[in-house]
C-alpha cells in the first residue's frame, strides 16, 4: 500500500494542476463566468471558516441564509450574523480576487482592503453583539486599542499603539510573495500566521485572516482554501508550530485543500463534458479517484495516461464508463 505522500509531493500536485488550469483550461474564471462555482464554495467557507469559531449554523441552513436570506432553524440570532457577514465579506473577496479594485493597484493586498474586509465581515454580527469592551474608536475595520492576553501556547501579540506599523510591515512582505524561490503554500502559511500573531483586531482575526489568506491565493491564480471544521485541532496545532518558526504543517494543509477545492469545483466545471481532466477531478463517493485508476488501467474507462504517470479522462468517458459498469451489474 502506497503511504501518505511527502510535504514535497504535495506541493507538487498543487503546482501541476495550476499550471494545467491555466494552460489548457483558460485560468481561474471570473465569479460572473462561473456562478455554480463560486456558490458551492462560498457555502462551504462560510460554514466551515464561522464554524471552526464556534458558529452552530449547519451546512443547510447556511445554504438558505445566503441564497434566499431565510433563518432556517432555531439558533442564535448572532450565529446567523456571523455567517451573513462572513459571506459578504467572502462574495466581496472573491470578486476582487480575480478583478482588483482601484485600491489594488499593482499589490496584492491594501490596508484599505485589509480594513474592508474586516468591516464587511463584522458589521452584521457588530450590530448585537460586539465586542464588550471595544471603544466608539475599535468598531469593525479599526485596529484595536486594547492589549491582548498571551495564547495558550505562549504567543504575546504585540502591543496595540505598534499594530499599525505591524500591519504596514505585513502589507510590504505579502509584496514578495510573486518573487518568493519558497514553496508558495509555507510562505502563504507564515503570512497568514504572522497576520494571527499580530491580532490586528479587537475581535474576528481568525474569520478575516482567512478571508486575506483566499484574497491573496485568487490574485495569484489559486482557488480559495477552506479549512474544515473537522480539521480545526489540527489547523490550530499547525497554526501553534508556525507560531516557533515551522510553518510546512500550516503550509500542507493550505496545499491540501487548494488542491482538493481545484479538483471538486473549478475544473469539472471549467473543462466541461468533453475536456480531459485529471482523475481526481472526476471523482465521486461512488466512483473513487482510486476506482476511475483502476478502471483507467484495466482498460474499461476510456482515459489517456500522460508523461508524468498521471491518468486523465473526461465527464463524458467517466458517464459512459458508469452506464456500462451498471449494465454489467445488472
Amino acid at each position: 500500500m502506497a503511504g501518505r505522500p511527502s510535504r514535497t509531493a504535495v506541493y507538487q500536485r498543487l503546482d501541476d494542476a495550476v499550471a494545467d488550469l491555466r494552460s489548457r483550461l483558460g485560468g481561474l474564471p471570473k465569479p460572473a463566468e462561473a456562478d455554480d462555482i463560486w456558490s458551492d464554495i462560498w457555502h462551504q467557507e462560510a460554514h466551515n471558516s464561522t464554524a471552526i469559531e464556534g458558529n452552530t449554523l449547519v451546512l443547510r441552513e447556511v445554504e438558505r441564509l445566503l441564497d434566499e436570506g431565510q433563518t432556517v432553524g432555531a439558533k442564535p440570532l448572532r450565529d446567523y450574523l456571523e455567517v451573513q457577514g462572513y459571506g459578504d465579506a467572502a462574495k466581496w473577496v472573491y470578486g476582487q480576487a480575480v478583478a482588483p479594485s482601484d485600491w489594488a493597484a499593482d499589490d496584492l493586498v491594501t490596508l484599505q482592503e485589509i480594513r474592508h474586509v474586516h468591516y464587511l465581515c463584522m458589521t452584521p454580527v457588530w450590530t448585537v453583539a460586539p465586542h464588550p469592551h471595544a471603544t466608539d474608536q475599535e468598531g469593525p475595520g479599526a485596529f484595536r486599542q486594547h492589549e491582548i492576553a498571551a495564547f495558550p501556547g505562549g504567543m504575546k501579540p504585540p502591543t496595540w499603539p505598534e499594530v499599525d506599523l505591524h500591519m504596514r510591515g505585513w502589507v510590504t512582505e505579502v509584496g514578495t510573495l510573486r518573487t518568493s524561490n519558497g514553496p508558495l503554500p509555507e510562505e502563504l502559511a507564515r503570512l497568514h500566521n504572522q497576520f494571527e500573531r499580530i491580532h490586528p483586531f479587537l475581535d474576528g482575526n481568525g474569520r478575516t485572516g482567512r478571508l486575506l489568506l483566499n484574497l491573496l491565493l485568487g490574485r495569484l491564480g489559486y482557488p480559495p482554501a477552506i479549512i474544515f471544521k473537522r480539521d480545526r485541532e489540527r489547523y490550530l496545532q499547525a497554526m501553534r508550530k508556525a507560531d516557533r518558526g515551522d510553518v510546512g504543517p500550516l503550509g500542507e494543509l493550505i496545499a491540501r485543500s487548494v488542491t482538493a477545492n481545484l479538483y471538486k469545483f473549478v475544473m469539472p466545471a471549467v473543462a466541461g463534458p468533453a475536456k480531459l481532466v485529471p482523475l481526481a477531478a472526476l471523482a465521486t463517493p461512488e466512483l473513487t479517484e482510486n476506482a476511475l485508476r483502476v478502471a483507467a488501467t484495466r482498460h474499461r474507462l476510456k482515459a489517456v495516461k500522460g508523461d508524468d504517470g498521471h491518468w486523465q479522462s473526461s465527464k463524458n468517458w467517466v458517464d459512459n464508463y458508469r452506464a456500462s459498469r451498471h449494465q454489467r451489474a445488472k
